[in-house]
Parts: C-alpha cells; sequence; structure tokens
C-alpha cells in the first residue's frame, strides 16, 4: 500500500513496506547525506534490496550497538526514510553506501522475512504550530547558542554555522543543528522523536546551554595549564638569557657542579660511600636542572657533604680537668661522676673505649639533662641534644627513603650534622616517653643506635650508606625504667639519680641557683643578703620534689619582688637588701606545705614506717585497732596490693607467734584488727612496711608501747625473716629531718649505708635486724612474756587464758586501743 511523505514543499510517494537498515552508533536526520558502511549481512540484503526496487529503505537505531543481528525488539520505533543515492563496492568486503534522510516515519509493526527484516511504516510529520513570537526567538536563540557551541568545539568546522544560518526553513535548522550535535545516542533520538518543532528546539536549547558551560571549563583548564606550562618556558628562556649575560660580564657562576666536585674530593669518604656518590654525581649531570629528579640528587650529594666522615674534635683527657667541670656544674651526684670520671681514665689511657651508653634515670629536675652538657664540656666535646619525648615514626630515628617528597635524614643523621665532627656527646633525653603505632616502634630502631657490634655500620634509609657512629658518646636520660623496653634498656649502662636530700638543695641553691637568678633578674648578687635560714624553709614549706626546678622557680619569684622593689626605689646607686625567714609569707605567699615533726612520744599500736616517693623519702604512719569481732582484717588507707600482702603476712606472723609475744592464741575468735595508713587519699604500695605494720599489731595485742623516736622499713616474710629494701638513702634522710633517734633496718641492707653522708649517721642511731624477733627488742618498749600453760582442778590439760585486754585510754574504750598520730 502506498504511503506519501512531505519535506517542505516536496511529496514522496512510496511503499509502505521498507527494508530495514539498522545503525549503529549513529541517527540520521531528515535532508542529511551521510555515507554508510555496510558489512552485515542482513544490512546488505536491505541494501540489495532498496537496489532492486525504488531504492527507498527506512534507517533506525538500535538500541544496542553490540548486537550483532537485531531483531525487532532492538530498534527504536522512529526512524528517517530515506533513499540509497550510491552504492560502491570495497575490497575488503564490505560495501560503502551513500544514503539521504528524506522524512521522518513511524513503525506500525516489523515484518520479518527469509533475508530481509522489513517495515510497515506510516509518515511522522514534525507539527509546525503557527508561527509566533516567542517560536521565532527560541530558534534564534538556538541558532546563537550554536554558533558559540561550534566556536569554543574543535572538531566542528566552522562552515557548518554557515550552513544553519543560510537555511530558511525552521525544520531544516532544526535538524541540521541536531545533527551536529555530539552527544549521547540516546539524546539524538529524543530530538528525532520530538512531536513538534517548538519542543525541538527547546531540547536543543537546554543542552546546548548545558554544553558550552562544559566546553567554558574545558577551555579554562586548558589555558591555564598552557599559561602554567608558558610561563615555565619563559623561565627557562630567561634563566638562559640570565646565564649567558654572567658569561659575557665574567661572572658565570656555573650550573654549581665544580663547587660540589671540590667538597666531595676534600671529604674523605669511605670507598663505597665514595662509589655511590660519583654514580649520583654522574646522574646529576645527566638531568636536566629543572627536573625533579635534579633536586633530589642534589640535596642528597648535599647532606653527604654536609655530614662529618673524619673531622673529630680533640679530647680533653685530663681526669683533674674533668673533675673540677663537674663539680662546678653539679653538686653531689657522687656516683655519675665517678663513672664518667673512670671512662675519662680509661680514655686517657687506651685513646678509644667504644661502648659506653651511659642512661641517666631519676626524678624530673634532678639534673639529667645537663649533666650531659657537662660531660661534653669535661671531654672538651661538641654536644648536641636530640629529644625524643612523643617520638612514635621509626622513620623520626632512621630516616624517610628518598622516593617521598620532601624526605630527610633520621634525627640521628641530623644530630651528626649539627655537630660537625664523629665524635660528639649525644643526648637522647626523654628515651621512656617513646610510642609506638602502626607507623612503626622507634624503641627498636634506637637498638642499632645504642648497639656497639652494629653502630659501626649504621644505615639510614635516606643515606642508604653505612655511618659510623662508634665514636659517639650516647647519653640517654629517662624518668622511669618501667617504660623501656628490655631489649633496649639492656644495651645501656643504668646510673640512678636518686634525687637530691635537703643539705644538697640548700648547698646547690646557694652556689647556683641563688645567684643565677639574681644576675638574670638585674640584681648584683653581693647586694642581696639571705639569711641561712630562708632556703630551708624555702625547701620544706613550698616545695616537694626529688630534684631543684620548683625551687628554683621559687627563687626566682624571690627575686622578682626583690628586682620591684629596686625599679620602686628609683635611686641611681641600689641600696642592699635584706631577705629574712619573716619576709617569706609576703614574698612567696602562703606556704602550700607544713613543716610536720615526727612526735617522740611512746603510742601503743602505732608505728612510723618509711616510704620512697618520686620526690625522695618520706615518713608512713601505721595504725592498728583491735576491736570486738569475728577475726576479719580491715584495711584501709588506699593501699596497693603488696601492701595489703604484707598486713596479712604481719598478722599470720603475729597468730603464728602468739603464745611467745604473750597473746591468747584463740584472740581472732572474738576480736577483729583494723590496719590503717594515713593519709587516705595518697595511694600507697610496696612490700617496705612489712616490719612496721607487724610491730604495730604487736603492739596493739599485747598493749606493749612503740618507741615514738624509731622509724623502721623492711619486709617480713611468714616466718619473720627481714627482707631488703629499696631507696635506703632518701627513707633514712626523711627519719632524719623528722627527728626520730634511731632507725631499724634489714641486715642486707648493710651495703648500702656507705651512701649515707657522714653527718647523718652520727645523730642517728642504725640498728640492722635479721628476723622480727630483733625488731620487736628494738622498737617496744617492754617486750611482752610468753603465756604460761595453766593447769586444771581435776585434769593435767592446759587451759587457755582470759580473753585479751588491752588498757584503756583517754577517749578510747576499753575494748579499741588504737592511738592516731598525724602522718603522711
Amino acid at each position: 500500500m502506498p504511503i506519501t511523505l512531505t519535506r517542505d514543499e516536496e511529496s514522496f510517494e512510496l511503499d509502505e513496506r521498507l527494508p530495514v537498515l539498522p545503525l549503529r552508533d549513529v541517527v540520521i536526520f531528515p535532508y542529511m547525506v551521510i555515507p554508510l558502511l555496510v558489512g552485515r549481512t542482513a544490512s546488505l540484503a536491505a541494501v540489495e534490496a532498496a537496489l532492486a526496487g525504488d531504492r527507498w529503505i527506512f534507517l533506525v537505531a538500535q538500541r544496542t550497538a553490540d548486537t550483532q543481528d537485531p531483531a525487532a525488539a532492538d530498534l527504536f520505533r522512529v526512524g528517517v526514510a530515506g533513499r540509497v543515492l550510491q552504492v560502491a563496492r570495497l575490497p575488503n568486503g564490505t560495501t560503502k553506501v551513500l544514503v539521504e534522510g528524506v522524512a521522518r516515519a513511524k513503525v506500525t509493526r516489523y515484518a520479518p522475512t527469509e533475508k530481509v527484516l522489513r517495515a510497515i511504516v506510516t509518515p511522522f510529520a514534525l507539527d509546525e504550530p503557527a508561527g509566533g513570537a516567542d517560536e521565532r526567538a527560541m530558534a534564534r536563540r538556538v541558532v546563537t547558542l550554536f554558533e558559540e557551541y561550534v566556536a569554543l568545539h574543535r572538531r566542528l568546522p566552522a562552515e557548518v554555522v554557515a550552513l544553519v544560518q543560510g537555511t530558511e526553513a525552521r525544520e531544516k535548522q532544526a535538524f541540521a543543528i541536531a545533527a551536529h550535535m555530539l552527544v549521547r545516542l540516546d539524546q539524538r533520538q529524543e530530538y528525532l522523536q520530538s512531536s513538534n518543532i517548538g519542543a525541538l528546539f527547546s531540547q536543543l536549547a537546554d543542552t546546548l546551554t548545558s554544553e558550552i558551560e562544559i566546553l567554558r571549563l574545558e577551555r579554562k583548564i586548558e589555558g591555564e595549564v598552557r599559561g602554567s606550562l608558558f610561563q615555565n618556558q619563559r623561565e627557562f628562556y630567561l634563566q638562559e638569557q640570565l646565564k649567558a649575560i654572567h658569561r659575557e660580564l665574567g661572572q658565570d657562576e656555573g650550573d654549581g657542579f665544580e663547587e660540589l666536585t671540590v667538597a666531595i674530593e676534600k671529604k674523605q669518604l669511605p670507598p663505597a660511600v665514595r662509589e655511590r656518590v660519583d654514580r649520583e654525581m654522574r646522574k646529576l649531570r645527566r638531568t636536566a636542572p629543572l627536573s625533579p629528579e635534579s633536586t633530589v640528587a642534589r640535596n642528597y650529594l648535599d647532606w653527604i657533604v654536609a655530614l662529618p666522615w673524619t673531622e673529630r674534635s680533640d679530647d680533653v683527657v685530663d681526669v683533674a680537668h674533668a673533675q673540677l667541670v663537674l663539680d662546678e656544674d653539679h653538686f653531689g651526684l657522687t656516683d655519675v661522676k665517678d663513672r664518667i670520671l673512670d671512662y675519662i681514665a680509661v680514655l686517657a689511657l687506651v685513646g678509644k673505649l667504644e661502648g659506653p651508653i651511659l642512661c641517666l634515670v631519676g626524678a624530673p629536675g634532678v639534673g639529667k639533662t645537663s649533666l650531659g652538657r657537662s660531660i661534653a664540656r669535661a671531654l672538651g666535646r661538641t654536644f648536641v641534644r636530640m629529644s625524643l619525648g612523643g617520638v612514635r615514626d621509626e622513620a623520626e630515628i632512621r630516616g624517610h627513603r628518598r622516593t617521598y617528597i620532601g624526605s630527610l635524614p633520621g634525627r640521628v643523621i641530623q644530630a651528626m650534622r649539627r655537630a660537625e665532627v664523629v665524635n660528639p656527646v649525644i643526648l637522647l633525653d626523654e628515651v621512656d616517653k617513646m610510642g609506638q603505632d602502626w607507623r612503626g616502634d622507634p624503641s627498636s630502631a634506637l637498638l642499632e643506635v645504642l648497639d656497639p657490634e652494629q653502630n659501626t655500620a649504621f644505615n639510614d634509609h635516606y643515606l642508604d650508606v653505612d655511618y659510623d657512629l662508634s665514636q659517639v658518646l650516647f647519653v640517654t636520660t629517662a624518668n622511669s625504667l618501667a617504660q623501656i623496653p628490655e631489649p633496649l634498656r639492656d644495651r645501656m649502662e643504668i646510673i640512678r639519680l636518686p634525687g637530691y636530700v635537703d643539705h644538697e638543695k640548700h648547698a646547690i641553691a646557694r652556689q647556683f641557683l641563688v645567684p643565677r637568678q639574681l644576675i638574670a633578674h638585674g640584681l648584683d648578687p653581693k647586694l642581696v643578703t639571705i639569711d641561712a635560714d630562708v632556703i630551708p624553709a624555702v625547701t620544706r614549706l613550698y616545695t616537694r620534689e626529688a630534684g631543684v626546678r620548683d625551687l628554683e622557680r621559687r627563687i626566682a619569684r624571690i627575686a622578682r619582688k626583690l628586682a620591684r622593689r629596686a625599679a620602686a626605689a628609683k635611686q641611681v646607686t641600689p641600696e642592699p637588701q635584706h631577705v629574712a625567714l619573716a619576709d617569706l609569707k609576703a614574698l612567696l605567699g602562703v606556704p602550700p606545705y607544713e613543716a610536720e615533726e615526727q612526735t617522740l612520744d611512746d603510742k601503743i599500736g602505732v608505728a612510723t614506717g618509711l616510704a620512697y616517693t618520686s620526690v625522695g623519702g618520706d615518713l608512713l604512719e601505721i595504725e592498728v585497732a583491735v576491736v570486738r569481732g569475728r577475726g576479719r582484717l580491715q584495711l584501709t588507707g588506699t593501699l596497693g596490693d603488696v601492701l595489703k600482702e604484707s598486713a596479712n603476712a604481719a598478722l599470720t606472723y603475729a597468730r603464728s607467734r602468739a603464745s611467745m609475744l604473750g597473746i591468747d592464741p584463740e584472740f581472732p575468735k572474738t576480736r577483729d584488727i583494723h590496719v590503717h595508713l594515713p593519709a587516705g587519699a595518697t595511694p600507697k604500695d610496696g612490700p617496705s612496711a612489712g616490719i612496721a605494720i607487724a610491730t604495730a599489731v604487736v603492739s596493739a595485742l599485747t598493749g606493749a608501747p612503740v618507741r615514738g623516736d624509731t622509724a623502721m622499713t623492711g619486709e617480713i616474710t611468714l616466718r619473720g625473716d627481714v627482707l631488703p629494701i629499696g631507696g635506703l638513702k632518701s627513707k633514712i634522710l626523711a627519719a632524719h629531718l623528722s627527728g626520730a633517734r634511731m632507725v631499724i633496718l634489714p641486715k642486707k641492707n648493710e651495703k648500702d649505708l656507705r651512701d649515707i653522708p657522714e653527718e647523718i649517721r652520727k645523730q642517728i642511731k642504725v640498728v640492722l635486724v635479721e628476723s622480727m624477733d630483733q625488731v620487736l627488742d628494738e622498737a617496744l618498749r617492754r617486750h611482752p612474756q610468753p603465756l604460761q600453760p595453766r593447769s586444771s582442778g581435776s585434769g593435767g590439760g592446759e587451759k587457755p587464758s582470759e580473753p585479751l585486754a588491752v588498757p584503756a585510754r583517754p577517749g578510747f574504750p576499753a575494748d579499741q586501743p588504737a592511738a592516731i598520730v598525724a602522718g603522711r
């Protein structure tokens, strides 16, 4: 059945059954002439069928380009009825067909045959409403946008704009613009399926607006990139011109290669390092100056040249000079000074001593860091401090590899560069404050640095060559050994700084701190007089520390007050100033601590123990009360597990020796024991209070008073043996300051008494014991008498004594003989 298609003023009659030519990735519009390469069998059959007839063919796009043999469901319903204008056979077996799209057509249904797929089509003309101002304005806007689109798009020739503008028919204009839009297939199909000319122009306007914005952005980015490249080329050209001008003026500085080569020649590099440097130098000469590789290679060579390889400072191996320097800088610290002097003496004899890794352990403010600086001054060596507090990355020690941007050697190599010699003193400060996470464990990286067997060939990731650290004297500092891993601790010689005692603090303040702070605040030390009792008062009432850092802050505050007085006086000649004990409140405010002295009264159920804290020794009052009950032991005072176990061991000892101590063996059935250690808010732990707890328990059960002028320390066993303890020096000094006249110590601590100052040993009696029986003989005013066996009236069996009764004292009931004494 024939149908009639119209285009502009033309009409075309054709059969409604047309052979179908499926199109892949292309949509053909009316008025469009386009060559097609046809190679599929069904498509060639459709072309042959068109040539055999009146050359009419239906051109329709496939929904999916990947379909090799499309069926009816794989094709769109709207296409273009076209004519085959020309056919050419190509040598490769394909056929080139030139077709012309005539008018739109819509498929009623597809009718497949044996060889050719045919479609029954009906005309699908583009409705064109009555021309109005809105439609004309829209058409002009689309043409204008298309002109800008072509101007921005490089793949479209400018002649396309002239073709569109030369067309008067709006339908032809719209299809010409749609045919040249470089958009997706489904979007081009929507243009073809538009219901009327207005809808088509609206779709084109929206698409053109969006595409123009994208093209503008692409042009902007491209312009910026081109500008950057042009700027780099311009700078390179100007630099070359500047070099030429310098050469003409005789001011050519060259590329720096000659200077770098001379520096490398002056360095006495090891053979392996020299081979690596020569290889990097050859690579640098072949690399363009503006290349990033050039900067990386140049930085590497600069680091090699800057490091000391053979340069060393002359050691001052005079033991007398070292002794003088250490005494000038620090008061006391005899053990540390002796170890350093031993090292200097060996160095003077053999000329070289490998492997001394000193680890100074002590509380904050005892002078660990300044002692490292004094060691360097005593040896005449360069001092470099390297803080390790908070370091968590292993690369901080071993460096970063050169593949990373901004990579640098590790802190050890950086310290060697600052030292400029191969034998400095490097202080690894706060070695116990290092952490670890997913980036690595820096303490493990330090193993190679501090091991004398390995640090002769320390390999930094950045340098990637071996570097000798064996001539470096490493000194580490730490506040606690508990945070240092065992392998690292094994490589160091531990020297403990127990902290300064009061008389050492007084000497340090008079000799070092007071003059330094007065000068720092603009005062003449000769014009300031400080009474002898001022520094001890500041130490006891305003500080609680093992070091002298807080003491120096208090002295600095006094100096500021004196400087304020001098500034207020406005006198040309400064007047002398005097600081007395009565002035401390005005200068430092109310004392935060109270001066406490141990009372010397004998008490029942109260013993004085000795404790070791981070700020030195301290007293530990132990109170025991016996009350009616059923044998329960109550422990209070914020006690740790070890201290609780010591209390249980002391009670077990008392029960096992009850008869010998004159205590009813059945007392646990009728009495509870309460052990309390003031102050309750202060945590306490450790085994050294064992003999003091046992003494207080025996005193409370027997009513024998404990000597008030006696302090004691030692660990107790169930058999009554007394075991050694630590912190002896600080504990004896605390007992001396509290006014105690006698201190009971374990026999096995006798070797530690040599650390006690001679003047203190003369003022306090030291009793060494091996068993708890000896402790009771010394600590109790009267020794309890053993229980005597009693005969019963009819038999010969023993009869237990009456229930325990303890004399009452004012303020306490008869069954609660506890005494309370203030203590810390």
